[in-house]
């Protein structure tokens, strides 16, 4: 498959960034951390802001993840509004996704139900959404719809493509935990992007295009 784009995901774990040092190191984008869970201030992730800043500035393309902890559709909808309140006058290259982990022990009906009302509230407000998982929780906990309809960012991070996502429907696949990047101290999320998200969401004026 054609990787588009070179991409890592940060938040705020990673500390200090170096942002024009993550692009001269060939990295095209950046999928940043907004926060976990529903509306608090202490649930923002609290370098999102000076992440998002610096990564414009530097030229790279910039996405945004928010991390749920749902166990309904209401819960994933008081998700999705805090991640458009965080997200709010941004304009995004990428898709922003919803980070669906903690539910692996919920139904495949609950868990595709949250799934849809968090990505749906967001469409709704004019992003490009998509859903981040492990490549099992997929299978195990979402129908197969799912990856069909909204943009798929699957993690399998023993450097072995996803098994449980048709290859089509992979938008973007985290390939590792332990990238090295210039700019970065310690580890990072290194992803490959198989789509040209830049020019397809700006193409349908999505994520504020």
């Amino acid at each position: 498959m054609k990787s588009y784009n070179k991409i890592i995901d940060l938040s705020h774990h990673n500390g200090a960034v170096d942002f024009h040092k993550v692009k001269a190191a060939g990295i095209n984008g950046v999928i940043l951390r907004t926060g976990f869970g529903i509306s608090s201030p202490k649930q923002r992730d609290r370098r999102f802001e000076e992440y998002y800043e610096k990564a414009k500035a530097a030229g790279l393309y910039v996405g945004a993840y928010h991390y749920s902890y749902a166990k309904n559709t209401e819960g994933a909808v008081r998700e999705a509004e805090f991640m458009l309140e965080i997200i709010k006058g941004k304009s995004f290259e990428l898709p922003v996704y919803g980070d669906f982990e903690e539910q692996g022990m919920l139904p495949k009906d609950v868990c595709t139900g949250m799934v849809k009302a968090f990505c749906d509230r967001l469409e709704a407000a004019g992003a490009w959404v998509g859903v981040y998982s492990y490549d099992t929780f997929f299978k195990d906990n979402l129908t197969d719809d799912i990856p069909k309809r909204y943009t798929a960012w699957v993690a399998r991070v023993e450097n072995i493509f996803p098994k449980c996502v048709h290859a089509d429907d992979v938008g973007i696949w985290q390939y590792s935990w332990k990238g090295k990047i210039g700019g970065i101290s310690g580890d990072v999320d290194m992803d490959f992007c198989f789509r040209d998200f830049p020019g397809l969401i700006k193409k349908a004026n999505k994520n504020s295009f």
